[in-house]
């Protein structure tokens, strides 16, 4: 076999040129900040970690009620990706706060009801039903309107539709973001009412199920990329694995449900 040998002047230029290269067209890994309302974040926590191995990128999730997200998009916050309710949307986009594509829907989720791990399961599979057992109860944790989340907002408003506004005033134990399931834990009430995604969240309760279909509500979460965003390209990317087929076994484990059509 004949013995080929490559001058050390063209290894030296090929070293050259390859290092050349490196230098002008580096692999480039994105930091990308998503905002979030807390009800879907469950789902993008599951699904971040492969999209982060697969591309190398890393995101930060932030999140916080829908109004407050809303809120920090009018006090300056611009992340890469922000996940929020159309509604909330509409109301950035139509104030000039907020611009990009149109939503990108996610998820749906309903309100359901959850108790401490062992303690005993209240009927409410009827409206009948769950509004007896919201009379009966100690205390029932939620999300407080104030704050801006959607399931406080809605119960809130519920309440009132089924007569016992009044009676609840008492009992409620208003959490002002984050898990209200997490006041069972603690013994501060022995009922909690927030969207499914959010109950599932929290070791050491169960999900008794959705309130009854007669009354449930189902909040919508997409996802936009703000014009501007500084990641606006590994952004766009992660948006689309939230919204792929990847998701939908995801989603159901969550206590969600794809938008549909």
């Amino acid at each position: 076999m004949r013995r080929v040998t490559i001058p050390t002047r063209s290894l030296r230029r090929l070293g050259a040129v390859c290092l050349a290269l490196a230098l002008v067209a580096p692999a480039r890994a994105a930091e990308i900040t998503l905002l979030t309302t807390g009800a879907y974040k469950p789902v993008a926590a599951a699904l971040v970690p492969d999209f982060e191995r697969r591309t190398g990128h890393t995101v930060t999730i932030r999140n916080d009620t829908a109004g407050a997200v809303a809120q920090a998009i009018r006090d300056g916050a611009r992340p890469d990706l922000v996940v929020l309710t159309p509604g909330g949307f509409e109301a950035l986009i139509r104030e000039q706060r907020l611009a990009g594509g149109p939503p990108v829907p996610l998820a749906k989720v309903g309100i359901g009801v959850a108790i401490r791990d062992g303690a005993p399961l209240p009927d409410i599979a009827t409206v009948a039903g769950f509004r007896e057992a919201l009379l009966r109860a100690r205390a029932v944790a939620m999300v407080d309107p104030a704050s801006g989340g959607s399931s406080g907002i809605y119960l809130a408003q519920l309440f009132a539709r089924l007569g016992i506004a009044d009676a609840m005033k008492g009992k409620l134990v208003l959490v002002r973001g984050g898990l209200a399931a997490a006041r069972l834990v603690t013994g501060e009430a022995d009922l909690a009412l927030q969207q499914t995604s959010e109950l599932m969240a929290v070791a050491g309760v169960h999900l008794v199920g959705p309130i009854p279909a007669e009354v449930q509500n189902y909040t919508v979460y997409a996802g936009i990329v703000p014009a501007g965003a500084a990641e606006r390209e590994a952004a766009s990317a992660l948006l689309r694995d939230l919204a792929g087929p990847q998701a939908v076994p995801v989603l159901a484990g969550k206590g969600m449900v794809s938008p549909g059509p």
